[in-house]
């Protein structure tokens, strides 16, 4: 009884002052709205930032060579590095820190789908690599959705295999398993062995066709010891960049290139790139929460100066409950009561809709097939945003603590003179 006399008159004092009350509402709901959408849409940005990575092990590292640009040992600019296989043999031998190394090549460009792919009843352009022992183990990321992937066996007995992604093997066999499969690349036909999912690239990898090294360099490369690209991973206890140069002085001293050319061959680490990118995402999530964090205080502001409002327009009001017999303890519980049913009511309302807002936004991004890459499922962590509620809650029952209390202590004679 004591509870619903207590909503009671909070319905009637919101009644009474509906403008104060919308006001202070609108303040709160306005604040934990726009930090639902902050929080959210920088979710979002990594989200897209982290799935444009490839699938590959995050402390992995590709080498891939060019021209050099500085004449060495009597040799002029402008001359090609080829790798081989004899680098890979090299690199495992020579380079404690390294814990496995493997190759890929490309039977047309690395970034496009041109090479033609043929099923019985279907054809696409898809890219056609060959990947040496051990490659599998750096992609970490692929999925492997049925069969098997490519492994040793194949590669030292020259087998006419392949593995499909997902998206390749759907265009060329839509209905029906590709595993046992028979696919055309250029005139020779191989047998499909697995299919896998790739998020690397925003799933562009995943239509990406692999056959086994050793039958690339013999069918397709202009050398059977020829290697487009070498990856490596290094040891968990090593120095990821210590191996990594140490790795390049390797290959440079074996290529006969300067220690200064850093254009002949070049090494992408991708643990350099995810800190680079985890730096820039806390700097951002910083800056959020710093706006964030002054949208709330906004908030957490405006209840406090409606609450000593409050309080004194009602100290009559207090000074007649006194003099009726109310405790203070009664007296300030009603009015705290009052700022958390309203702070509570509007945070709650302002995250339903920051949430749904977000849901909205996925689902038409979902739905309509677009495709961001620098931003997919905006979210938000659910506990942060409770937290946030809870937050202006408190700071609500804090705000009008002081004054409450102050109000509640004086005699009612005071209190009704004050009015």
């Amino acid at each position: 009884m004591a509870i619903l006399a207590s909503l009671q008159e909070i319905a009637f004092n919101i009644r009474q002052n509906k403008l104060r009350t919308f006001l202070t509402g609108f303040g709160v709901f306005w604040g934990i709205f726009m930090l639902i959408l902050m929080l959210g849409a920088g979710q979002g940005m990594q989200n897209g930032v982290e799935q444009g990575f490839s699938s590959d092990a995050q402390n992995s590292v590709w080498i891939f060579s060019r021209k050099t640009s500085i004449p060495y040992l009597g040799l002029s600019t402008g001359r090609e590095i080829h790798f081989t296989q004899a680098d890979l043999i090299a690199i495992k031998k020579e380079v404690p820190g390294v814990l496995i190394v493997s190759a890929e090549n490309a039977l047309g460009s690395f970034n496009r789908a041109d090479i033609l792919v043929k099923s019985d009843t279907r054809s696409a352009s898809y890219g056609v690599f060959g990947v040496a022992p051990d490659y599998f183990k750096i992609k970490s990321g692929q999925d492997q959705l049925s069969g098997r992937m490519l492994n040793e066996y194949d590669d030292s007995n020259v087998r006419k295999v392949a593995t499909l992604g997902s998206t390749s093997a759907k265009t060329l066999f839509p209905d029906t398993n590709p595993v046992g499969q028979v696919i055309e690349i250029n005139g020779i036909s191989f047998t499909v062995v697995g299919v896998f999912s790739d998020p690397g690239e925003n799933g562009r990898q995943s239509e990406r066709v692999y056959i086994p090294m050793s039958l690339f360099q013999k069918t397709y490369g202009s050398g059977q010891n020829r290697v487009d690209l070498i990856t490596y991973q290094p040891r968990p206890d090593a120095n990821p960049y210590e191996v990594e140069e140490q790795v390049l002085t390797l290959l440079r001293k074996r290529h006969r290139v300067s220690a200064d050319d850093r254009s002949a061959i070049r090494a992408n680490n991708l643990l350099r790139n995810y800190e680079r990118i985890n730096r820039l995402f806390a700097a951002i999530d910083s800056l959020l929460w710093f706006v964030g964090i002054g949208t709330l205080t906004t908030g957490v502001v405006g209840i406090s100066n409606i609450m000593m409002i409050t309080v004194k327009e009602r100290t009559g009001e207090i000074g007649v409950r006194k003099a009726l017999g109310a405790t203070p303890i009664r007296i300030v519980s009603a009015l705290l009561f009052e700022s958390v049913l309203i702070t509570a009511t509007a945070g709650y309302v302002g995250l339903v809709f920051g949430v749904g807002l977000l849901e909205l936004t996925n689902f038409v991004l979902t739905a309509s097939g677009m495709q961001l890459d620098s931003f997919k499922r905006p979210e938000v962590n659910f506990s942060i945003a409770i937290s946030s509620v809870a937050i202006l809650v408190i700071a609500g029952m804090a705000a009008g603590f002081a004054p409450s209390w102050r109000a509640a202590r004086i005699s009612p004679v005071e209190a009704m003179k004050e009015s």
